[in-house]
Order: C-alpha cells, then structure tokens, then sequence
C-alpha cells in the first residue's frame, strides 16, 4: 500500500526533496508550508499526489485541526516529517531571549506539536515513522551557532525518549543529521543573525562562512531525501542517520572527543560515590 506523508517545510530544500522522492515512489504527500503557492509545481505536475496545505509550525494551536484534516481526507498518515526550519547565527551573549524563543517555537514546540496529533493515530494503526530534521549542530556546536545548536540539541533529546516510548507500538524514529547541503538554510532572508558588537573573531568567521556559503554546499538534497527513504524501509532503521562526509567526519571526531574527556577523568568521576 502506497504510504501517506505529512511533510513540512515542503515548499524547499530537504522538504521539497523528500516530497518528490515519495511521489516518485508512488506515495501521497501533503506539504504544510505557510506559502501554499510554493508547492504550486509540484501540485499541478502530481494533482493525485500532492495536496499544499496552508500551516505554521510555530502556530501550535493549528496543528490539530490540520492533522485531523489530512486523517480525514487522506485516511491515514504513514510519515511525518519535522523539516520546517532556519538558520540562526550570533554569539551567545548577543542573542537575544526573542531571537532564542523564535527558534526554539520552529524547531521544538512546533514538531512537538505535531507529534502529538499524529501519535495517536499511528499507536492504533500500531505502524508508523517520525523523521525528525536536525542537523550535525544537534551532535556539535560551534562559535556562532549556539541558539540553532540548542535548538537541535533539544530536538535530538526529545526524538531519542520518543523512539524508546513508541517502538512497543511498531513505530519508528528517524533523527536526520545533514552537513552542509545546497538548500535555503543559508539564503540572506532566510538566516536569522543577531546584532553584532564585534567581539567574538570565531563567530564574525561563521558569520562570513554562512554568508559566502549559499550554493556552495558539496550535499545533494535529492540524494539526502534518498537516503532517508532507504533508511525508513530498512528492517533495522537506524536513530541517527548522518548525511554528508562533513557530517560523518564531524560527529565522529566530536564522539571521540567526548571520549576523549570521560575516558581522561574516569577514575575522578567514578570516586564521587560515598564511601562504603
């Protein structure tokens, strides 16, 4: 049976890209982006395939009536995919509780509210699959990206207690860590930046990374979006699915690097415990 998809963020990037991966599978996606006309091709190529649905994911008290929407007219919802995001770019200090607060409502509160109007749905049907877009900045952070890497951070957390409460049910997790890939993500209205006061070299070099880098990326979003649907029709479909060799490089050398720091203050860290 051809699957059923809520993809958001569909209009570009990651979103569009699984979008046409599962029409060309021969499966139904509605795509929930804010601007309907942004799928207009897709829609007009693919009219039994594709449906636009008109949802902001930081719109929380929407995001039942859409999902109860797509039950209704398509009868079943067989993947959701958590895509809708942005870049930010600051320092820390010089990012704001606004700025911070805004990101977290598109990469946080915004998939969790979908969660939680699809689960339900999917523990009765007992099958299912969450894919959760993060990123390499839900593994590592750097200058610059702390309040997008918190996000993602949070996002990895919730996904990973997720999956371990789900899986009794025959549903599955996908958490997707993509490196640099040829989207949006760096387009000058679409990052978000913080004012700068000039204090931080590290992250005024991120800045000028994230600048310079639109169309540059090496990643190819529609082998991302292949790679994606490989992983979920696995029979062992992994938690984490890192994409790009600057993804893979990084969360591995960032794994031994924690390594690294348990393995150095072992002993110290095990002699915490009270005394027998």
């Amino acid at each position: 049976m051809n699957k059923v998809w809520l993809v958001t963020g569909a209009g570009s990037g990651f979103g569009r890209a699984v979008a046409r991966a599962a029409v060309a599978a021969g499966d139904v996606v509605v795509g929930a982006v804010r601007r309907p006309d942004s799928l207009a091709d897709l829609v007009a190529a693919h009219p039994d395939q594709v449906e636009a649905l008109a949802l902001d994911v930081t719109d929380t008290a929407a995001v039942g009536a859409a999902v109860r929407g797509v039950l209704a007219r398509h009868g079943r919802i067989d993947v959701l995919v958590n895509n809708a995001g942005r870049t930010h770019v600051g320092a820390v200090e010089e990012t704001t509780d606004e700025e911070l607060r805004a990101l977290f409502d598109v990469h946080v509160f915004g998939p969790a509210a979908l969660v939680r109007a699809v689960l339900p749905h999917m523990r009765e049907r007992r099958s299912g699959a969450v894919v959760q877009m993060s990123s390499v900045g839900g593994q590592l952070s750097f200058a610059g990206f702390g309040a997008y890497s918190a996000t993602k951070f949070a996002l990895e957390g919730m996904s990973e207690a997720l999956a371990d409460e789900v899986r009794e049910y025959g549903v599955k997790v996908l958490i997707v860590e993509p490196g640099a890939f040829r989207t949006s993500l760096f387009e000058a209205d679409r990052a978000g930046v913080s004012a700068d006061g000039g204090q931080y070299a590290a992250v005024a070099a991120t800045r000028a990374m994230v600048a310079g880098g639109h169309g540059a990326q090496p990643g190819d979003p529609d082998k991302a979006a292949a790679a994606i649907l490989a992983a979920l029709a696995a029979e062992r479909t992994p938690l984490r699915l890192a994409l790009g060799g600057d993804a893979v490089d990084g969360v591995l050398a960032h794994l031994d690097q924690v390594r690294e720091d348990v393995l150095g203050w072992e002993k110290r860290s095990r002699d915490t415990a009270f005394d027998a």
